[in-house]
Formats: C-alpha cells, sequence, structure tokens
C-alpha cells in the first residue's frame, strides 16, 4: 500500500496573518514511513522555554499544540510513529526539525550546504533540535537535472522516487523535494515563498518578510524566478509551499485521497 498523507504540523499567529500553518508530507508505502519535514515536535511543546525559548516563541509567534505534532497525528491515522524511518528536511529552521527528535532512529537526509550551514553559528538554527544524534545523509551537488532544475537522488530504499532539487536563498542550503506518484510529480518548496501570491506578485506584502528572512535574498529572487518558469511551462507539476493555507486545503479538501489534521 502506497499513501501520502498531508499534515499541518505547525501554528504561527503573526500581524499580517493568524493562520499561518506547517505543511508536511507522510509517505506510506508498505511498512515504512517518510516524513517531508516535520513541524513542531513534543519536545517543542513540553519543554517550550529550554527547546525554543521565549525570545523565538514570541518573535515567530508559534501557537504550541501537541496534537499538531507529527507523532500524534500518525497515531490517530492509525500508523506506528516508529516505522518512521526517514526524515526528509527542506531546511533545518526550527519550525521544520522540532520533530526529528520524536523520531530518533530515522535518517535525517537534507543538502550538504544545509548541513555546513547548520553547524557554522548561524543564530536562525537550534543546534538541540540534532542533539539526539541523528544518522545523517548529506547530498552534494549531482549532475542529475529534473524538468530543467538541479536535483539530487534521495536514497531511501523505497518504491517511490524522491529528490531533492536546490532552491538556496531563504537559508544558504534550502531545498525543495519532488516526489513521483501516481505517474505525475509533486513538488514540495518548503520555504521558497511563504504564500503562493509570491509567484504572481513581486510586490505582495509577505515579500518583505521572506527577503528579511532569508540568508542570501538574492538567491531567493533566482530560487523564486526558476519556480515561476516552472508553473508556467509544467502546470501538470503539483507545486506547493510550507505556509500556505490554501494549498494545503486543495490537497486535503479537493482530493480527498490525503488524511490531515486541520
Amino acid at each position: 500500500m502506497k499513501r501520502i498523507h498531508h499534515l499541518n504540523c505547525v501554528r504561527v499567529v503573526i500581524p499580517m496573518n493568524d493562520d499561518v500553518i506547517g505543511h508536511c508530507l507522510l509517505i506510506e508505502e508498505n511498512d515504512q514511513l517518510v516524513l517531508i519535514d516535520t513541524g513542531v515536535g513534543i519536545q517543542d511543546v513540553e519543554n517550550p522555554d529550554q527547546r525554543l525559548g521565549k525570545d523565538l516563541i514570541e518573535a515567530v509567534g508559534f501557537q504550541l499544540d501537541i496534537e499538531l505534532t507529527a507523532f500524534h497525528q500518525m497515531q490517530k491515522l492509525g500508523l506506528n510513529p516508529a516505522h518512521v524511518k526517514h526524515c526528509i528536511i527542506s531546511h533545518l529552521d526550527p519550525d521544520h526539525t522540532g520533530g526529528l527528535a520524536d523520531f530518533p532512529d530515522a535518517v535525517v537526509h537534507c543538502s550538504t550546504e544545509e548541513l555546513i550551514n547548520f553547524y557554522s553559528e548561524n543564530p536562525r538554527y537550534l543546534q538541540g533540535h540534532l542533539a539526539h544524534h541523528p544518522e545523517i545523509i548529506e547530498y552534494s551537488a549531482s549532475d542529475k537535472l529534473w524538468f530543467g532544475l538541479k536535483a539530487r537522488r534521495i536514497h531511501t530504499g523505497l518504491e517511490t522516487e524522491i529528490l531533492l532539487i536546490p532552491l538556496f536563498g531563504h537559508t544558504l542550503g534550502h531545498c525543495g523535494v519532488a516526489i513521483h506518484w501516481e505517474g505525475k510529480w509533486l513538488l514540495y518548496v518548503g520555504d521558497a515563498y511563504y504564500l503562493r501570491a509570491e509567484l504572481e506578485d513581486e510586490y505582495h506584502p509577505v515579500s518583505e518578510l521572506t527577503a528579511a528572512r532569508a540568508d542570501d535574498n538574492e538567491k531567493r529572487l533566482e530560487s523564486l524566478e526558476k519556480l515561476k518558469e516552472l508553473v508556467r511551462e509544467h502546470p501538470e507539476i503539483d507545486v506547493f509551499g510550507y505556509h500556505d493555507r490554501e494549498e494545503f486545503s486543495k490537497f486535503t479538501v479537493e482530493k480527498g485521497l490525503v488524511f490531515c489534521r486541520p
């Protein structure tokens, strides 16, 4: 059996938006589970000051809820969290990595550039989110191309083909994740944009926030241009990001073939 579950594993409230989500993916293939980004974890909820810190919680606007953790949502779906063998991470920001510690035996997959950035004392990261010392497989540049974009094949041992797609800028090693599923492609772009509207309106109000949060805004804009071209030339590819509620609803309401917790 193969299924994809779309899970909202984050809730953030900020002045311009009181409904910011964290759109994670859970691939179920036979008796193995693969989680793509992990959202907020149990330890973040139970020990927020130690794990995240008051300043970060207030600055980001985290609304911590243990029911939103991927671990609890898997249990509600009747799945065993111990079967999570791989966690594929678009980038290592805290709202994407908090759940890693809930799956201590899972192999973590990310780009080499992102891992270097994580250990470079960049203040955006929380070293404690990797304090459980998981096995990490890092992926450097390759000659592989995917619809004209550079790509890196992820090694999970599953039949499902999964690729890292470098979309640098938000962080120095930020990547999207492409998934070949039922004869078509999905592209999860992480935080390459916060809202899909950024693909159509370069002056959208959220653009100021995405620019401010970028490690390299010039590269971020280059990645955004790549996505605009991909969406224009390949409308058959389902492209979606981490924080856009409308995109999340498209998968959980219209398609009706996935499971989620709103």
